[in-house]
């Protein structure tokens, strides 16, 4: 799947959550209607019936006030400007030479759902030989199955499965440091160790 496909996708998803709040909106403002007209055009009324009624309306506007506010969640999300939509900030340790590469390095995250480019924040050397990249990804969607693809021009394609839940927890502390689960060699050159590939992160 290219990144445009995995836009057009994203956008999709978007465009049918606001439409579904919005239908349900509709629905509930149709509630109210009728719960409102229902009760005012009944002339004898008991005190049980304006009980009953007046239990019908709030449950309405209850239904009315959850439809808005998930209509704007909906409405936020698919502007990106939903704030409570969970990242995963990463560590890469890799060997010092391959720092020549990670200026043209591309991170991705592959689900069964799309691909999200991550955001590369700093390189450094560690002083042992190694280096450590720093990076970010935001969790779009809800899958167990998500994959960093790190791809090195040169150097090879290291992937590393995230061994998280559909809907992980935010934590303070980082991950164990996992190896890499797939190299991919390019087609020339060598490529390092897979044990010289190692990641850890954890979900903000």
């Amino acid at each position: 799947m290219t990144i445009l496909s995995s836009l057009w996708s994203e956008s999709a998803d978007g465009r049918l959550g606001i439409l579904m709040s919005a239908l349900s909106g509709i629905a509930a403002a149709l509630a109210v209607a009728l719960a409102m007209t229902v009760y005012f055009r009944l002339s004898d009324r008991t005190w049980r019936d304006v009980a009953r009624h007046g239990l019908a309306v709030l449950a309405a506007i209850v239904l009315f006030a959850f439809a808005a506010y998930d209509m704007r969640h909906a409405a936020l999300a698919y502007l990106g400007l939903n704030p409570s939509r969970p990242a995963v900030e990463f560590e890469i340790r890799m060997p010092r030479e391959t720092l020549t590469a990670v200026s043209d390095a591309q991170i991705e995250l592959h689900t069964d759902r799309n691909q999200t480019l991550a955001l590369v924040d700093s390189v450094r050397e560690l002083g042992d030989g190694r280096a450590l990249l720093r990076g970010a990804v935001v969790l779009n969607h809800r899958t167990a199955d998500r994959v960093l693809a790190v791809n090195l021009p040169g150097k090879g394609t290291f992937e590393f499965r995230l061994r998280l839940p559909a809907e992980p927890h935010r934590s303070e502390d980082f991950s164990p440091w996992h190896l890499a689960d797939r190299v991919a060699s390019p087609v020339a050159g060598a490529v390092a160790p897979q044990d010289a590939y190692t990641i850890r992160y954890r979900v903000f």
